[in-house]
């Protein structure tokens, strides 16, 4: 395996494992997903869109720590216009964003944001 993931698979499953780790590791801190990626048929997109779901918004947030975190494929998988305009607009709102090309790559810098963190974050092990 690469420091960007194995070739070939795909953006569910690297956030799939993502996850798993995430959750295993900070098992005291929050992460969820927001499911905007998923083609849906027109009526359901209609409906989600008045319901607020927003194109370009990150795949996950940790409230906690305000991290956003675009997940990609490991290989190939490029961030849209509308994914950059969100990033731009979560940066200045002092939110903090990452894209992971893959679980190796999303792993390691979530692990260079906890180092980033104020000692007084909660970054702990304890079960939720």
């Amino acid at each position: 395996m690469t420091s960007r993931g194995e070739p070939g698979k795909s953006e569910h499953v690297e956030q799939r494992e993502f996850v798993s780790w995430f959750r295993q590791t900070y098992r005291g801190v929050r992460i969820f997903a927001i499911p905007n990626g998923e083609a849906r048929s027109r009526t359901v997109g209609a409906r989600l869109k008045l319901e607020g779901v927003s194109p370009g918004v990150p795949d996950l947030f940790v409230p906690e720590w305000g991290l956003w975190i675009e997940m990609k494929r490991a290989k190939g998988g490029t961030v849209s216009a509308v994914q950059k305009d969100w990033h731009r607009y979560l940066l200045s709102i002092g939110q903090r964003v990452i894209v992971g090309h893959g679980f190796e790559d999303a792993r390691r810098q979530v692990q260079a944001v906890v180092l980033a963190l104020p000692r007084t974050a909660n970054v702990s092990q304890r079960a939720w």
